[in-house]
């Protein structure tokens, strides 16, 4: 998922699970305040809603069947298709719906690279692609946000392989995160943020950069204060 790919990883193509998982959980557009008192005035991302609900299920069930057999094998073709029709899907849904928190959060995680070149990258610079940057932190963002809206984040797992049958709610951020543990650890995916050459002493620059990126982290479902924030870098610095 590196290649730009928000949820996991080698694709020379935007994968979508991320972005349709932002977009699912985000807050819903009904319950954005204040509400602007001309429509021209409203943002570019509304929050989660029906319509691109529809795209963010669709997609995130293809990256379930295809993402593993594109990434694995670069001359499926019929896996790789699929994968560019997920995340037009994905684009779609989030491209009204927005995302949040590992959108937010990874910006700095980029910007702020030091010595880290990803792999399968031939570059002469030190770079994190967008779509690692991203996957990195959501195992830790899902089990945050999850107490919001609970029965998304579960049904999200029960589509990309959990067993929920006898889940409990509760218990919803904790079983995505290990079904998104699963998929990057199969899918050989860098160890956290550490193996990326962050270490807790740069947790406190990794907050000051997300802060101002209000445009997607103020459509968590969650508010998350400066504390907050550098618990989710600490939890992401090792995922496995």
């Amino acid at each position: 998922m590196n290649s730009g790919s928000p949820i996991l990883f080698i694709l020379p193509i935007r994968s979508p699970a991320s972005h349709a998982l932002e977009s699912y959980t985000a807050l819903p557009y009904n319950k954005r305040s204040p509400c602007p008192s001309n429509p021209v005035n409203r943002p570019a991302y509304q929050g989660s809603n029906p319509i691109s609900d529809v795209w963010a299920i669709h997609a995130l069930k293809i990256v379930a069947k295809y993402l593993k057999r594109a990434i694995r094998d670069p001359e499926d073709r019929e896996a790789r298709a699929n994968m560019h029709l997920a995340s037009a899907f994905a684009g779609i849904g989030f491209g009204n719906a927005g995302v949040h928190l590992c959108h937010g959060m990874s910006y700095p995680i980029s910007g702020l690279v030091k010595k880290y070149k990803a792999k399968d990258y031939h570059v002469d610079h030190s770079l994190v692609p967008h779509g690692l940057s991203v996957v990195l932190t959501s195992p830790a963002v899902f089990t945050f946000t999850a107490p919001m809206c609970p029965e998304r984040h579960l049904e999200a797992a029960q589509i990309m392989g959990a067993d929920v049958s006898t889940a409990r709610m509760k218990d919803a951020g904790l079983i995505l995160a290990d079904t998104l543990r699963k998929f990057l650890f199969d899918l050989n995916v860098d160890n956290g943020l550490a193996a990326l050459g962050y270490s807790k002493a740069d947790i406190p620059s990794l907050v000051k950069g997300t802060l101002p990126q209000e445009r997607v982290t103020k459509l968590s479902p969650r508010h998350q204060t400066e504390e907050e924030l550098s618990a989710l870098f600490e939890a992401s610095m090792k995922l496995y």
